[in-house]
């Protein structure tokens, strides 16, 4: 899939990771809800298994999800939507990224994760259970730069078990696909 805009972040070697757990996650019936969908690659892939709804903050994103036919709202993470999703999708901007480092563009948003790589992934997690259905799951991209481990005690004490479901070395950084249901203590 091609990408026309220079600021939407195109298709990479964390995007073919995280769909190839989503593909073997959605199961027919469901629906899906990608937060930050970037060029749609992922929520175009599952349109063809179950029903999706994605959302991103960059507009040139949004235009480019929709140019592909894909029901894309804009958002930041989960304002405004309500659901339940029996699946919901995220890869989350997750490099460390100090405040002289920023760049101040759409494209910057898409790779920001804050001092620790994990700020709009602590946001996305306190959100989140809001909108999933009971038994849904979430899939999410999580790098060794931003350390699965500490992602997962973000989601712990919100009721969330985390495991990880794939893995991916590149350049120098180990990608995951990380898993995350309800405890069961929580429904």
């Amino acid at each position: 899939m091609h990408v026309t805009h220079p600021q939407v972040y195109p298709p990479c070697e964390d995007t073919y990771l995280l769909l190839k757990s989503a593909l073997q996650e959605v199961k027919p019936g469901d629906i899906v809800l990608e937060v930050g969908c970037g060029s749609g690659h992922i929520a175009g892939a599952l349109a063809q298994e179950a029903m999706v709804i994605a959302t991103d903050i960059n507009p040139h994103a949004v235009r480019e999800a929709r140019l592909r036919g894909l029901d894309v709202i804009r958002a930041d993470l989960l304002a405004g939507i309500r659901g339940p999703f029996d699946l919901v999708i995220f890869n989350p901007p997750y490099l460390p990224t100090q405040p002289e480092e920023r760049i101040d563009d759409w494209l910057e948003l898409a790779l920001d994760g804050g001092r620790d790589g994990r700020e709009v992934i602590g946001r996305f997690a306190g959100q989140v259970g809001g909108v999933l259905a009971p038994g849904g799951r979430l899939l999410l991209l999580v790098s060794s730069l931003t350390g699965p481990e500490r992602v997962q005690t973000i989601f712990s004490p919100l009721g969330f078990d985390c495991v990880i479901l794939e893995s991916s070395e590149v350049e120098g950084e180990v990608l995951y696909a990380m898993k995350c249901n309800r405890a069961s203590k929580y429904g």
